[in-house]
């Protein structure tokens, strides 16, 4: 029986010390709350057990780095609808938390930093073409964070980085995309064919002019022989016609040893040879 009721008092002694107390961990701060008394203290609490009565109370903040990531839909410069994945990396400023939690309170993330943060992505990715976004996820997020740090300014928070992580696009912009993408493709295609084409159309020009060349070339030169030859013939023809005299054709006659008869004009008055 005494056993018994001595369990009973440590339980409830348990059960006091821990309704009287609250625990901040490492990575937190707290701030103490005297309702009955000086109400909300200015000196952040580090970590540690603090004792406190029922009516008391510790507003605790974490202020280690904290990501939330969001799914935003937003419209492009085209006006096509993007789907977009981002993530915001903030804490609260530790010696502010009095000021925050007068202003915003413990949900300052879903009250102020969530809105500001999708209004700031949709805002800048409406500047740029829906097929630009990916590659542009780097630029998108760096502007993001300066127009969110600019809109957070006073609101006690400090912003570590803004990270595009993926774009999406809905199934329909998807399949406009491939059929945009297989029409450039095919009109790359033909044009290559039509560069194809001109070139062997020059090519055949160019080895038909060249034929066309050589043959006026191997005329020409064929004429030239032909003209040079008939000149030739002519002064030989009349070399030997200024040559041919009475003499020489006497002479020649005389000379032929082959001669038997030879029978000569009249006029030419030449003796009657007979090779005996």
């Amino acid at each position: 029986m005494a056993r018994t009721s001595l369990t009973c008092f440590i339980a409830a002694l348990l059960l006091l010390i821990t309704a009287c107390g609250t625990t901040i961990h490492p990575g937190q701060r707290g701030l103490f709350w005297h309702p009955l008394g000086q109400g909300l203290s200015q000196t952040p609490l580090k970590d540690g057990f603090y004792w406190l009565a029922p009516w008391n109370n510790v507003y605790v903040y974490d202020v280690r780095w904290q990501s939330h990531t969001e799914e935003i839909d937003a419209l492009s410069a085209d006006d096509l609808q993007v789907l977009i994945k981002a993530a915001i990396i903030l804490r609260p400023i530790a010696d502010e938390l009095y000021f925050l939690n007068q202003e915003l309170g413990n949900d300052y993330y879903t009250r102020v930093v969530r809105p500001q943060f999708m209004a700031a992505v949709r805002s800048v990715v409406s500047g740029y073409n829906m097929v630009s976004v990916p590659e542009k996820s780097t630029e998108i997020s760096a502007k993001v964070r300066a127009v969110v740090v600019e809109n957070l300014k006073g609101r006690h928070l400090e912003v570590q980085n803004i990270a595009v992580s993926d774009v999406d696009f809905p199934q329909i912009v998807l399949r406009a995309i491939e059929q945009k993408q297989a029409k450039e493709q095919e009109k790359e295609q033909k044009e290559f064919e039509l560069t194809i084409a001109a070139k062997d159309a020059d090519i055949a020009r160019t080895r038909a002019k060249g034929e066309g060349d050589a043959i006026r070339i191997r005329a020409e030169g064929e004429a030239e022989g032909l003209r040079i030859r008939a000149v030739g013939q002519a002064q030989a023809q009349e070399t030997i016609t200024k040559t041919l005299t009475p003499a020489y054709l006497q002479y020649k006659l005389y000379d032929s040893s082959n001669a038997k008869m030879v029978i000569l004009p009249e006029h030419m008055k030449v003796p009657l040879i007979v090779n005996p």
